[in-house]
């Protein structure tokens, strides 16, 4: 699941969804608004978020309105500073003195 969210975050486009839909839930059309782009391009940014878990999506008779996910972001996030993070208490902006 990881990489499927890693993957959604690398495009800008889908980060600045995210950032739009963490002011709050927001309708296919209205995102679509946001962007200069077609409209399948925006439909196959949203599906990858979708398929990430990144957002939620619900059907609002034949609108669709998409919400942050904010725990798998937050997952992600946890994930990300796991690898950054160091086991044996060695402060990594330090050089080694020899």
């Amino acid at each position: 699941m990881q990489n499927a969210v890693f993957k959604a975050l690398s495009h800008p486009a889908r980060r600045q969804i995210l950032a739009l839909l963490r002011k709050g839930p927001m309708l296919a059309g209205d995102l679509a608004a946001e962007f200069d782009a077609s409209w399948p391009t925006m439909s196959r940014h949203l599906a990858v978020l979708k398929e990430a878990e990144l957002v939620t999506a619900e059907r609002q008779g034949n609108q669709i309105l998409y919400r942050i996910n904010t725990s798998v972001v937050e997952d992600a996030a946890t994930a990300l500073l796991g690898l950054l993070r160091r086991d044996n208490g060695d402060d990594p902006l330090q050089e080694t003195a020899e």
